[in-house]
Formats: structure tokens, C-alpha cells, sequence
């Protein structure tokens, strides 16, 4: 069987905001999280400058986002000249952990911030040194008595282990490209792993081959023991570009996710389009089940 997500008739979310400089342009990937009475989303917008930076916004029904009229989380270091991008949200005890990328002249280096309310935030600045690494996301939980991460080495998808949660080592390369599929290019993960009976649910996102690249989304189950083993992988992506807002946009031909919510007996996929706007799409969390069972 194959999944496919439903899009939100409220679509699109979140647009930029004409007169507020640091998000005029562009509103696109997102994490958001659940605390059991509101959803908070921090979200990456781009304005005249082209800096990102990231802004708050909040919601009760995970649908309708009130958002804050100035950034919560800005550029402040060397090796953020150019932006802080494409955050990933993960609980871990009382804290919310977030994992983004600093972009500078110097690359792309996957960075840790955490907060109690994400409005302020603690600093630990670049985790992965030395490389140019993306797309990182922390598991909700130790394994084996390690914190665990999911990054990007491209074009493959890696995995980390750090007892600290600020030193990682261990690199493996859990998951790669297929040829003759629609993630032949390249693939990162996406949201931060859910815990299911069945293993690690990842949303990922694929990058197909092509004059101009289409980024679309699937699912990988991981091993629950041992994540680096992947138990199922979709056929079939979940979603693609469908929309004129998410075909034509900042970067063309574009779904791709931070962030994946269960609430209500369905995950709540929360995506950037075209690098332009933030959209829902969903699924019955139960019809994903039957998925990691089939």
C-alpha cells in the first residue's frame, strides 16, 4: 500500500508580511510542536536582505497561527552571516532542543539551540564541525544511553550519537539516494523521529534528478533498537509540488518539512512550499500504521 497525505483546505498557512522587513519575502520551513494545549512554530522567513531568521507563531487547533511581529531567533556569530535556517524541534526532558543550520561564507554547519519558551534561547552553537552538514534532527529520547541525531552528509542521510547531546561521533550513513526513483538526487531527513510500535517513523524529504530538481516527502521506519537499520521505505512520495504555490515560489518545484505532529488521530505535516509559504497536509495516523505493518 501506498500513503498519501491530504492537503489542508486552509492552505497556505502562513504568507510573508509585506511590511515587516525580515519576513517580506519569504515564509517557508518550519518546526512545530505540541504541548498537549497549544501548537508553537518557529518558522524561517527571509525579507529584502535575504537573511533568514526565525519567527514564533502560535495556535490552538494547529491550524490558524497568531505570530509574533519580530524575530525570536537571529544571526549571531560569524558562522551565521547569512542565516539561521530550517529548524527541527525535539523534547528532550523539560527543554525544547532545536537543531538548524548556520549559513556563512564558510557553509553550512548543523548548530543547537534550546529553550523553555521559545522566545529565549540557549546557545551551543555549531555541533558538527568541520563539514558542510544540514537537515539535522535530534530522536526524543536516549538510546542505548546515547542522544541520538539524524544529519546530512549529501547526499545520503547519517546518523550520530553524542553523550552530551554537543560532541558527536559515530558517523553512519543509514539511508542514500535510489536510482530510477523520484529521490535519486539526493535525501535528508525531515521531521524529528515519532516513536511508533513498529520503529522510528521519519519523515524524510527526496530530491529527484532533473533541469529544474523536485523535492517531494516519504516516510522511512527505523529500527527501534537500533536506528541504524531501516525497516520500510515509501515507493511512492507522500507528497509532491501540486499547486501553483508550490510549484512556482523563491526555489521552484519545492514540499519539504521540518516538522510532523500527531493530534487528533492524525499527523500533521507542516511544509514549506516552493520556499515561498507554510502549509498542512495530513494523514490518519491509523492508515500509516497499517502501512508500517503491511
Amino acid at each position: 500500500m501506498e500513503l498519501k497525505l491530504l492537503r489542508h483546505p486552509a492552505n497556505p498557512l502562513l504568507s510573508p508580511v509585506s511590511y515587516h522587513g525580515w519576513e517580506s519575502k519569504f515564509v517557508f520551513n518550519c518546526a512545530v510542536v505540541f504541548d498537549g494545549e497549544l501548537f508553537h512554530m518557529i518558522y524561517r522567513a527571509q525579507g529584502e536582505d535575504m537573511v533568514s531568521r526565525l519567527g514564533y507563531a502560535v495556535s490552538i487547533d494547529g491550524v490558524n497561527f497568531n505570530r509574533l511581529e519580530k524575530p525570536v531567533f537571529k544571526p549571531a556569530s560569524q558562522w551565521e552571516l547569512y542565516g539561521v535556517e530550517d529548524p527541527r524541534i525535539t523534547k528532550i526532558g523539560e527543554e525544547y532542543y532545536m537543531v538548524y543550520t548556520a549559513y556563512s561564507p564558510r557553509g553550512t554547519r548543523v548548530s543547537l539551540a534550546s529553550t523553555k519558551n521559545f522566545i529565549t534561547w540557549k546557545r551551543y552553537n555549531v555541533v558538527l564541525p568541520d563539514m558542510n552538514n544540514k537537515d539535522a534532527a535530534l530522536f526524543p529520547e536516549k538510546i542505548d544511553g546515547k542522544y541520538v541525531m539524524l544529519h546530512r552528509i549529501e547526499p545520503d542521510i547519517w546518523i550520530a550519537y553524542s553523550d552530551d547531546l554537543v560532541h558527536w561521533n559515530n558517523f553512519v550513513s543509514i539511508a542514500k539516494p535510489r536510482s530510477d526513483y523520484w529521490d535519486n538526487l539526493k535525501i535528508g531527513a525531515g521531521a524529528p523521529p515519532l516513536k511508533t510500535p513498529y520503529g522510528w517513523l521519519l519523515l524524510y524529504h527526496g530530491v529527484e534528478k532533473s533541469e529544474r530538481p523536485v523535492y517531494r516527502l516519504g516516510f522511512i521506519l527505523l529500527d527501534l533498537n537500533d536506528p541504524r537499520v531501516v525497516l520500510k521505505r515509501s515507493e511512492q512520495p507522500i507528497l509532491e509540488p501540486k499547486e501553483d504555490w508550490e510549484i512556482f515560489g523563491g526555489v521552484p518545484n519545492v514540499v519539504f518539512s521540518d516538522a510532523m505532529v500527531e493530534f487528533g488521530g492524525k499527523y500533521f505535516v507542516y511544509y514549506g512550499a516552493a520556499d515561498n509559504h507554510i502549509a498542512l497536509a495530513t494523514i490518519d495516523v491509523q492508515e500509516v500504521s497499517n502501512w508500517c505493518e503491511s
